[in-house]
Protein backbone atom coordinates (compact mmCIF):
# COMPACT_ATOMS: atom_id res chain seq x y z
CA UNK A 1 0.00 0.00 0.00
CA UNK A 2 1.36 3.55 -1.09
CA UNK A 3 0.44 6.47 1.15
CA UNK A 4 0.97 9.52 -1.14
CA UNK A 5 1.35 12.50 0.91
CA UNK A 6 1.56 14.98 -2.14
CA UNK A 7 -2.34 13.83 -2.05
CA UNK A 8 -3.72 14.53 1.21
CA UNK A 9 -4.87 17.69 1.57
CA UNK A 10 -2.88 19.79 4.48
CA UNK A 11 -4.22 21.23 7.32
CA UNK A 12 -3.56 23.75 9.53
CA UNK A 13 -4.15 23.48 12.85
CA UNK A 14 -3.84 26.18 15.59
CA UNK A 15 -2.07 25.71 19.10
CA UNK A 16 -2.11 21.97 18.50
CA UNK A 17 -2.10 20.17 21.63
CA UNK A 18 -1.48 23.59 23.75
CA UNK A 19 1.34 24.06 21.71
CA UNK A 20 2.83 27.43 20.19
CA UNK A 21 1.26 28.73 16.67
CA UNK A 22 0.52 26.24 13.96
CA UNK A 23 0.97 23.17 12.88
CA UNK A 24 0.42 22.29 8.60
CA UNK A 25 -0.43 18.47 8.67
CA UNK A 26 -1.33 15.85 6.49
CA UNK A 27 -2.23 12.70 8.27
CA UNK A 28 -2.98 9.43 6.98
CA UNK A 29 -5.28 6.95 9.34
CA UNK A 30 -6.65 3.23 8.71
CA UNK A 31 -7.84 2.47 12.65
CA UNK A 32 -4.59 0.86 13.17
CA UNK A 33 -2.15 3.59 12.89
CA UNK A 34 -1.79 7.56 12.67
CA UNK A 35 0.77 8.56 9.89
CA UNK A 36 1.42 11.68 9.42
CA UNK A 37 3.80 14.24 7.45
CA UNK A 38 4.07 17.45 9.63
CA UNK A 39 5.90 20.96 9.35
CA UNK A 40 6.54 23.54 11.90
CA UNK A 41 7.10 26.80 11.08
CA UNK A 42 10.53 28.55 13.18
CA UNK A 43 8.69 29.19 16.89
CA UNK A 44 6.06 26.72 16.30
CA UNK A 45 5.76 23.65 18.65
CA UNK A 46 3.63 20.52 19.48
CA UNK A 47 2.15 21.25 23.44
CA UNK A 48 3.76 18.84 25.52
CA UNK A 49 1.50 15.02 25.88
CA UNK A 50 1.56 11.84 27.35
CA UNK A 51 0.91 8.88 25.28
CA UNK A 52 -0.50 6.74 27.71
CA UNK A 53 -2.05 4.29 24.60
CA UNK A 54 0.52 4.52 22.30
CA UNK A 55 3.45 5.21 21.37
CA UNK A 56 5.46 7.99 18.73
CA UNK A 57 8.13 7.73 15.93
CA UNK A 58 9.12 10.79 14.87
CA UNK A 59 11.68 11.14 11.44
CA UNK A 60 12.88 14.54 11.21
CA UNK A 61 13.29 15.20 6.93
CA UNK A 62 14.54 19.09 7.38
CA UNK A 63 15.18 21.61 9.97
CA UNK A 64 16.35 21.72 13.53
CA UNK A 65 14.37 21.78 17.04
CA UNK A 66 14.17 20.09 19.73
CA UNK A 67 12.48 17.20 21.45
CA UNK A 68 11.06 17.58 24.89
CA UNK A 69 11.32 13.90 26.50
CA UNK A 70 10.02 13.75 30.23
CA UNK A 71 10.79 17.32 30.11
CA UNK A 72 14.67 16.65 29.01
CA UNK A 73 15.01 18.71 26.08
CA UNK A 74 16.91 16.89 23.07
CA UNK A 75 18.49 18.45 20.22
CA UNK A 76 16.70 16.91 16.78
CA UNK A 77 18.01 17.10 13.12
CA UNK A 78 17.44 15.10 9.73
CA UNK A 79 18.33 11.74 10.08
CA UNK A 80 17.18 11.06 13.66
CA UNK A 81 14.71 9.73 14.94
CA UNK A 82 12.74 11.09 17.91
CA UNK A 83 10.71 7.57 20.03
CA UNK A 84 8.40 8.58 22.82
CA UNK A 85 7.43 5.06 23.97
CA UNK A 86 3.49 4.46 25.22
CA UNK A 87 3.71 6.10 29.38
CA UNK A 88 6.14 9.26 28.56
CA UNK A 89 5.45 12.73 27.55
CA UNK A 90 6.72 14.41 24.80
CA UNK A 91 6.75 17.86 22.33
CA UNK A 92 8.45 18.93 19.53
CA UNK A 93 9.73 22.83 19.48
CA UNK A 94 10.57 24.68 15.84
CA UNK A 95 13.45 26.81 17.22
CA UNK A 96 15.78 26.80 14.60
CA UNK A 97 15.62 29.44 11.48
CA UNK A 98 14.07 27.02 9.05
CA UNK A 99 11.00 24.81 8.45
CA UNK A 100 10.95 21.89 11.10
CA UNK A 101 9.96 19.08 8.39
CA UNK A 102 8.60 15.37 10.04
CA UNK A 103 7.21 11.94 9.48
CA UNK A 104 5.45 10.48 12.63
CA UNK A 105 3.88 7.60 13.27
CA UNK A 106 1.64 6.44 16.05
CA UNK A 107 0.41 2.83 16.31
CA UNK A 108 -3.14 2.45 17.57
CA UNK A 109 -3.89 0.50 20.82
CA UNK A 110 -6.32 -2.71 19.85
CA UNK A 111 -9.83 -1.88 20.59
Amino acid sequence: MIVDFDRIQEEKIRNFRGGEREIFLRLFTDGGNKIMYGRLKPGASVGVHTHGTSSEMVYILEGAGTALYDGKAEAVRPGLCHYCPQGHSHSLVNDGAEDLVFFAVVPQAPV
